[in-house]
């Protein structure tokens, strides 16, 4: 896990909206960055709000193969989500280590907070940033 904030080591569990596609997490997570690029808001409708796990702390409940990923072409990530109810879950960059998590998919409480905005030049006109947390033009 990278040395950005993490909460405490233990069992996390998340699922689409149907229940098709669940996970569960056994480790650390990421404290949740808000991403406002532009695919982003159109993946989401919205900006993205996600936390991260390391791949190998994660494990995966595809029922009926109803995970489904998409790679935007020229893109260095891809995206999960249920192919049955659309829930976005997953944003996968390659050759990392981690995998980021939707954070809405997570069962509650999770304990995490929102700590860091990224792509905030890219955000859309209809909201505001929140001036409390950390922010970045790009990426981290």
């Amino acid at each position: 896990m990278t040395d950005r904030a993490t909460s405490e080591n233990r069992n996390f569990t998340g699922s689409c909206l149907c229940g098709a596609v669940h996970y569960e997490v056994n480790g650390k997570l990421r404290e949740v960055v808000n991403c406002h690029c532009s695919l982003c808001r159109k993946h989401h409708g919205h900006f993205g709000a996600y936390t991260a796990a390391e791949k190998h702390d994660v494990k995966i409940f595809n029922n009926k193969k109803q995970l489904k990923w998409y790679r935007s072409p020229g893109k260095l990530a891809q995206r999960g989500f249920c192919k049955n109810c659309g829930s976005s879950l997953f944003w996968d960059l390659d050759n990392s280590e981690e995998l980021s998590i939707t954070a809405g998919s997570l069962e509650q409480p999770t304990g995490l907070q929102t700590t860091t905005e990224i792509y905030v030049r890219n955000k859309a006109d209809y909201y505001q940033l929140d001036p409390n947390l950390i922010k970045f033009k790009h990426g981290l």
